[in-house]
């Protein structure tokens, strides 16, 4: 099988946000996703960015045009959300994202209307009705196919650091699960879904493709949903392992990081030079650690197996990352990742809220809406 990988601008960015629909007073979900989109259709026809359904009928995804800067595909993601509120709003729908809704039950919600997805709860059952996940996508431009697989294999070392920072979903169905992170666990139940296979070269992902193909597996490439993918029709490489970011700010920093990450690899490929690719069992283990522990988290760094806090990994990588953000345009952006390791991220800032509140899990809800509406990470507000 020959898969044609699109051109595209080197290092070019652009962002998915997924984001839940729910009554603004009782928090509980609603599922007026497909009517939002409809009535939206025509005055964002002619837009950068688009707004489309998901899996579920509670949910909106805003997706930004291709952008040369963080900013620019920034801005797309705040003008849909802008449209999107002036429709919700008046309807008594906020807006909220995170990696899963606090206390909502997956029998509550209705599946969206289209054969793709009654097909994949079809084969799926138990687990695909279980998908009350929300996520956000970066992509980034390679403008050489031969460095596909390479930058794939590379991101995987940092797919914890991108696990703990938007770690978003503390708790499931009303429960406490211990996760910081209890979606990166669900999704990967799902057929082609969670950590990459290390490959190569990209004769490796064809002819990955072309067994899963005719084992009916899948339908095609679009169906590989792996933690970090390449995505053809795109000619990018997709970071998807990150939980629903619960405000525009911390939105912004993981596309600068995933931005200068995938440049940083380019370059070295560019000079010779070959990333760090850890063992699978390492990746595997890392990606478990961030999922329980978030920014806690130690890590395994190395091949020779050591190990250090992601905070501490993280604050060095930023610092080496530093002067190719500015080259790009993303420094301030990039500079957020700072804010999110002092200030912590959403899965420890939903815990204190239902901690300050006696376990109220609806108050959780209403401080991720307000997270949302500002922007920026929110203190806890203690039940007065």
């Amino acid at each position: 099988m020959t898969l044609r990988f699109a051109r595209s601008a080197r290092s070019s960015v652009g962002v998915e946000w997924e984001l839940m629909l729910a009554d603004r007073d009782s928090g509980e979900l609603v599922g007026r996703g497909p009517e939002i989109v409809d009535a939206l259709a025509a005055a964002t026809e002619r837009e950068r960015f688009t707004v489309t359904g998901e899996l579920l009928t509670n949910t909106v995804e805003v997706t930004s045009g291709v952008g040369t800067t963080v900013a620019e595909a920034l801005d797309d993601i705040s003008a849909a959300v802008d449209v999107v509120r002036a429709h919700t709003d008046p309807l008594g729908v906020a807006l909220l994202s995170a990696g899963s809704h606090p206390f909502a039950q997956w029998y509550d919600q209705a599946v969206t209307d289209k054969t793709r997805y009654h097909s994949l709860i079809e084969r799926t059952q138990w687990w695909g009705r279980n998908m009350m996940i929300w996520g956000v996508h970066v992509h980034v431009g390679v403008e050489d196919v031969a460095k596909v697989m390479p930058i794939v294999g590379a991101l995987t070392t940092f797919l914890p650091h991108f696990q703990a920072l938007s770690a978003s979903s503390p708790f499931w169905a009303g429960e406490r699960t211990g996760y910081a992170s209890n979606r990166a666990l669900v999704f990967q139940q799902l057929p082609t879904a969670g950590l990459p296979w290390q490959l190569d070269a990209w004769s490796d992902f064809e002819g990955y493709v072309d067994d899963m193909t005719r084992a009916g597996v899948m339908a095609d490439e679009t169906e590989v949903r792996w933690d970090i993918r390449p995505a053809p029709r795109w000619g990018t490489v997709e970071v998807r392992v990150c939980d629903g970011m619960s405000t525009a700010a911390e939105l912004a920093a993981v596309a600068a990081f995933t931005q200068t990450l995938v440049e940083a690899f380019s370059r070295a490929l560019d000079s010779g030079r070959t990333p760090l690719v850890l063992q699978p069992w390492y990746v595997r283990e890392n990606k478990w650690r961030a999922a329980r522990y978030g920014l806690d988290a130690d890590v395994v760094v190395d091949r020779s197996g050591a190990q250090r806090p992601v905070r501490d990994h993280l604050a060095e990588a930023l610092d080496d990352l530093l002067p190719i953000a500015e080259q790009l345009g993303c420094a301030a952006e990039l500079a957020g990742i700072g804010d999110m390791l002092e200030g912590g991220a959403s899965y420890a800032r939903q815990a204190a809220v239902a901690e300050a509140t006696g376990g109220d899990l609806r108050a959780v809800v209403a401080h991720l809406m307000a997270e949302f509406a500002q922007g920026r990470a929110l203190p806890p507000t203690p039940r007065g």
